[in-house]
C-alpha cells in the first residue's frame, strides 16, 4: 500500500456530476460515485422552447460534496490517505458572471433566482443574434481574423456570444458582473481558496476553443474588435485573462476547509480544469491522427496531431484547433454535433405524450400506478425501438432525416437550423421514423469526418466513449456502418472522469506525461464494431441523399 498512490478524476456532466478514485500506479478503479443535480432534474431555470439552459451553481457544489462522499464510502483509510490529486473536467462553453472574487452572481443576495446570473449550459443557444455578429464583424473588418482557429465560424454555444446577450439583455447582472468564469476555471478555484481573479489559471482547452484565445494576437480578441461588436464589452478584456495553461499544470492546493468537507487529507493538488470531452479523449486512449467520439446526449469528437505534423493548415468549419487543449505538446482538434442522444431521448418523449397526458380518471389506476406505468414505459421504449428498427433494412423504409434538431455545431456552426424527416406515408411506423433518425446522426458524424479528410487532416481509426457507445450496439453498428470504419469502444464507464485522473496524476507528479499517465491506467477496449460490406454500401448511396436533403434544409431555415 506504501507504494500505491491514488487520484480522484470529477467529471461534471449535463445532468449529473461523478467523482473517480484511481490507483495512479495500476489503475485500478477504487471508488465511484455520482450525484444527479437535483434542480437540473426539476428542469429549474431553463426554457427549451427558447433554447435556454442554465444551471445553478448549488447544484455542481452539492454535487461536489455528494458524488466525492459516495466514492469513498467502502474505500479503506489506507487508500483515502493516500489521495495525492484531484482533476476536474466540465461541460463547456459553461460561464457564468462573477464578482470581484470569482463568486457567480447566483450565490449572492438579489440573484439567487436569476436565470442570467447562473452558468450558461453548453446547449444553450439564446445567443444566436450574438453570434452571428462576431461573425460579421471578424470578417467584414481589416487585420486579424479573430474566428480563424476556431473553423471560421463563431457559435451561439460559445462564451464570448453568450456573455454578450446576458450583458444586452439583464441590466442588474451588467452592473453587478465584474467578470466572467467558465465552470471547468471555477471549480479548481473553488477547492484551492482562489479569490483573486487575476491569479486564477485559465484553461487553455477553454480559452482555446470557445473564447479566441491565441498566442498570434498575444491572448484573448483585441479591445477594439470587442469595443466594436458592442460597447458593453468595452474594458472586460482586461478584467479575464491573457496567460492560458494545460491540465497538467497545478491550479493549486486543496484548502483545509475543503480537505476538511470532503474528508480528505491535506496537501493534495489540484489541476487547472478542461472540458469533459477532451479530458474524455485522454481517458479514452486517443492518440495522434485518431479521432475519440464523446457519445452521450450530442457527441464531440476529438483528433490530436503533433504541430510539426499539422504546419499551418486551418480546419474549417470545426470547433477551433488548439495547441493542449487535449495532451500537452500536440494540438487538439475538436468537433462534434449538437445533438446525438438528444435525438433518441426527444423522439421517446414525443412517443410519450400520450401516456404523460392520461386522464387522471383512468379507470381502476391510482396516481402510484399511474406514475410507475410513465416509468416503466419511458424506462425501455428506446431500447423496444431498436429492437424493432434492427429488422428493417437500410432502403426499406424509405425515410431520410437530417439530425439538426438542435442546430448544427460542425462542419460549419449554424444553431438556427432545423431537423427533417422526409419520406412519411401512411405505412411509416414508429421503428421506421426512429432508425431514419439514427441514421441520420450516423450520418452527420460522416460529415464531420469528410471535412477533416477534405482539409488534409488523416483520421486513421475512431474510439467511441460516453452513455451511446456502451448502452446502443444497434446506434454503434449503424454509424460504423456509415463511416464504414472499425469503431473501438472504451471499456471504462467513466472515460471523462478516468481522463481527469490521468490529469492528476501529472498535476502532482505521480506520471511524466500524459502518455505515460495513459499507458498506466487506461482502461483499453471492450468491444470493435467492424463495419457490414453489404450495409456500408448501402449507406454510401443513402449518404448522398442526406446530404442533398440536408442541403435542401439548409436553404428552408439559414
Amino acid at each position: 500500500m506504501g507504494k500505491d498512490k491514488y487520484v480522484i478524476g470529477l467529471d461534471f456532466g449535463t445532468d449529473s456530476v461523478r467523482a473517480l478514485i484511481v490507483n495512479a500506479i495500476t489503475g485500478e478503479e477504487a471508488g465511484t460515485g455520482v450525484w444527479h443535480y437535483s434542480r437540473w432534474k426539476k428542469n429549474m431555470y431553463c426554457d427549451p422552447s427558447k433554447n435556454m439552459f442554465r444551471q445553478h451553481p448549488l447544484d455542481y457544489v452539492e454535487g461536489l460534496e455528494k458524488c466525492i462522499a459516495a466514492a469513498l464510502q467502502g474505500v479503506s483509510e489506507g487508500v483515502r490517505q493516500n489521495i495525492a490529486g484531484i482533476s476536474v473536467d466540465t461541460t463547456g462553453s459553461t460561464p457564468v458572471a462573477v464578482d470581484r472574487k470569482g463568486v457567480p452572481l447566483s450565490l449572492k443576495p438579489g440573484f439567487e433566482e436569476n436565470p442570467n446570473a447562473m452558468f450558461i449550459l453548453w446547449k444553450d443557444h439564446t445567443a444566436v443574434q450574438e453570434a452571428a455578429g462576431i461573425n460579421k464583424l471578424a470578417k467584414s473588418r481589416a487585420g486579424v481574423d479573430y474566428t480563424k482557429y476556431v473553423g471560421g465560424i463563431y457559435s451561439s454555444e460559445w462564451f464570448w456570444a453568450k456573455i454578450l446577450h446576458v450583458l444586452r439583455q439583464d441590466v442588474k447582472v451588467r452592473e453587478a458582473a465584474w467578470s466572467w468564469l467558465e465552470h471547468c476555471d471555477w471549480i479548481p478555484a473553488l477547492l484551492t481558496g482562489n479569490e483573486s481573479l487575476p491569479d486564477i489559471k485559465r484553461s487553455r482547452c477553454a480559452a482555446g476553443h470557445k473564447a479566441m484565445w491565441h498566442r498570434e494576437w498575444d491572448g484573448l480578441p483585441g479591445e477594439e474588435f470587442l469595443v466594436g461588436l458592442d460597447p458593453l464589452l468595452g474594458g472586460l478584456r482586461g478584467r479575464l485573462y491573457k496567460d492560458t495553461f494545460t491540465s497538467d499544470v497545478a491550479a493549486g492546493t486543496m484548502t483545509d476547509e475543503w480537505t476538511q468537507r470532503l474528508g480528505l487529507p491535506a496537501g493534495i493538488r489540484v489541476g487547472v480544469g478542461a472540458f469533459d470531452a477532451h479530458l474524455g479523449a485522454v481517458g479514452g486512449g486517443i492518440k495522434p491522427w485518431y479521432m475519440t467520439k464523446v457519445m452521450g446526449t450530442s457527441t464531440c469528437d476529438m483528433v490530436v496531431v503533433p504541430a510539426v505534423e499539422l504546419e499551418d493548415r486551418l480546419v474549417r468549419g470545426i470547433c477551433g484547433q488548439v495547441d493542449g487543449s487535449v495532451i500537452p505538446g500536440m494540438v487538439g482538434l475538436e468537433a462534434g454535433q449538437s445533438a446525438f442522444g438528444d435525438v433518441y431521448a426527444w423522439f421517446r418523449d414525443l412517443l410519450m405524450w400520450p401516456v404523460d397526458n392520461m386522464p387522471v380518471d383512468i379507470r381502476g389506476l391510482s396516481d402510484t400506478d399511474r406514475l410507475q406505468l410513465k416509468e416503466d414505459m419511458a424506462a425501455g421504449l428506446i431500447d423496444r425501438l431498436s429492437e424493432a428498427a434492427l429488422d428493417i433494412s437500410p432502403e426499406e423504409s424509405g425515410l431520410l432525416a437530417v439530425d439538426w434538431l438542435n442546430g448544427r455545431r460542425t462542419p460549419d456552426a449554424d444553431q438556427k437550423l432545423k431537423g427533417a424527416v422526409a419520406g412519411l406515408s401512411l405505412g411509416s411506423d414508429a421503428p421506421a421514423v426512429f432508425r431514419a433518425l439514427v441514421e441520420a446522426t450516423a450520418f452527420g458524424a460522416r460529415a464531420i469526418i469528410e471535412r477533416f479528410v477534405n482539409e488534409g487532416v488523416r483520421v486513421d481509426g475512431v474510439i467511441a466513449l460516453g452513455g451511446v457507445a456502451k448502452k446502443s450496439p444497434f446506434v454503434m453498428q449503424i454509424v460504423t456502418d456509415v463511416l464504414n470504419m472499425p469503431v473501438s469502444v472504451v471499456r471504462s464507464n467513466e472515460a471523462c472522469a478516468l481522463g481527469s485522473a490521468m490529469a492528476a496524476s501529472v498535476v502532482c507528479g505521480i506520471h511524466g506525461s500524459f502518455e505515460e499517465a495513459q499507458q498506466a491506467m487506461g482502461s483499453g477496449f471492450e468491444k470493435e464494431f467492424i463495419p457490414r460490406p453489404g450495409a456500408a454500401k448501402v449507406y454510401d448511396g443513402l449518404y448522398k441523399k442526406y446530404l442533398d436533403f440536408a442541403a435542401q434544409i439548409e436553404k428552408l431555415h439559414g
